[in-house]
């Protein structure tokens, strides 16, 4: 067996020794794209980049946020952020320098010497890329400052790493890391959107529920009383814009961006109908309850409204005071004759 397997190696030297210097190179290139395509599925990808640009410094560090929510400053970032000369790996070489000896953050040179390998960062398609969370940035400044101030840093390269890193903390300190990376990326105006997304979605359900009663007759028996209408009673249709005050005074008042997830879920048809009521989307362990306490609320305006002698328009008033819609611009407190509560 052991002649089997040094005949075969010796084979393959054979081989390889005739293969022109080109033919070496595609082979090998064409090994690594393949492994490269092997773990490409398994690397977090990028969704937003940016440059932080340090104005005290002169400086600009590229930076991304991962698919994962990660914030990441690439490697060729982390070294210039430093004062230090080289390629993005030579940062590694600061994982085992003396003045990450003293520091009590043990996690930081393993941070350091283990780089996050990402997809999107290179401008070359094939080419993962290398980097580190932005707080890795924010410890290892610490970590210098605190070398600095024990008297460790001696050479000239050294005593730079240690300006650099005052200038940094002091950026840091003024608007946060990762706000920084927030920012320069352009994920500051996702991020509201996806608290957003991730809120409605504990109000609106996926599926559709069976229909139950929800609204109290006496809802719509007050809204007519305000109007001064007569009350035909729940067995006659309702005037249509009924429809439109339940709208305002209900769905655009208890959460923004309710309603537009409502409207999304049951469209209407080309005659302007609904097939769905928009209160079936709601869940029943946040949405109906939080629907039912905002109607108990209205209910309570009406009625004080009624016993008061007051009308839709003052009703509607209260109600835009204590319950305004999620999104408007507050009202001014002007004086409006009658109209004191």
């Amino acid at each position: 067996m052991e002649e089997e397997v040094k005949g075969r190696a010796i084979g393959g030297k054979a081989r390889a020794d005739k293969l022109t210097p080109e033919r070496r190179k595609e082979i090998a290139q064409k090994a690594a794209k393949e492994r490269w395509e092997h773990d490409r599925e398994r690397l977090p990808k990028v969704t937003h980049r940016g440059i932080i640009k340090i104005t005290d410094l002169d400086m600009e560090i590229p930076c991304f946020v991962l698919d994962d929510g990660r914030r990441v400053i690439s490697g060729r970032g982390m070294t210039a952020a430093i004062g230090m000369k080289g390629r993005g790996q030579g940062i590694a070489r600061i994982a085992s320098h003396r003045m990450l000896e003293i520091n009590d953050n043990n996690k930081l040179p393993v941070a350091i010497q283990t780089p996050i390998k990402f997809e999107g960062g290179s401008p070359k398609v094939d080419t993962p890329s290398d980097g580190f969370e932005a707080t890795v940035l924010q410890e290892l400044c610490e970590a210098i400052l605190k070398a600095r101030d024990k008297g460790i840093l001696k050479t000239d390269q050294e005593i730079r790493y240690g300006q650099y890193a005052d200038i940094l903390t002091r950026s840091f300190a003024r608007v946060g890391i990762i706000a920084l990376v927030d920012e320069a990326t352009g994920y500051q105006e996702i991020r509201p959107r996806d608290a957003l997304n991730a809120y409605l979605e504990m109000l609106v359900r996926k599926e559709l529920a069976a229909w139950a009663k929800t609204f109290p007759d006496e809802f719509y028996e007050n809204i007519y009383k305000l109007k001064g209408w007569p009350w035909p009673g729940m067995s006659k249709n309702r005037f249509s814009v009924v429809g439109r005050y339940t709208i305002d005074l209900v769905y655009e008042r208890i959460a923004p961006g309710l309603l537009e997830e409502l409207e999304a879920k049951s469209p209407k048809d080309k005659k302007g109908n609904r097939r769905n009521k928009l209160f079936q989307w709601l869940t029943e362990d946040i949405g109906h309850p939080m629907l039912a306490q905002h109607l108990h609320s209205l209910i309570m305006f009406q009625r004080l409204a009624i016993s008061n002698g007051f009308g839709w328009y003052r009703f509607v008033k209260m109600v835009d005071k204590v319950l305004p819609r999620r999104g408007d611009t507050i009202e001014m407190p002007l004086n409006e004759p009658g109209l004191d509560l």
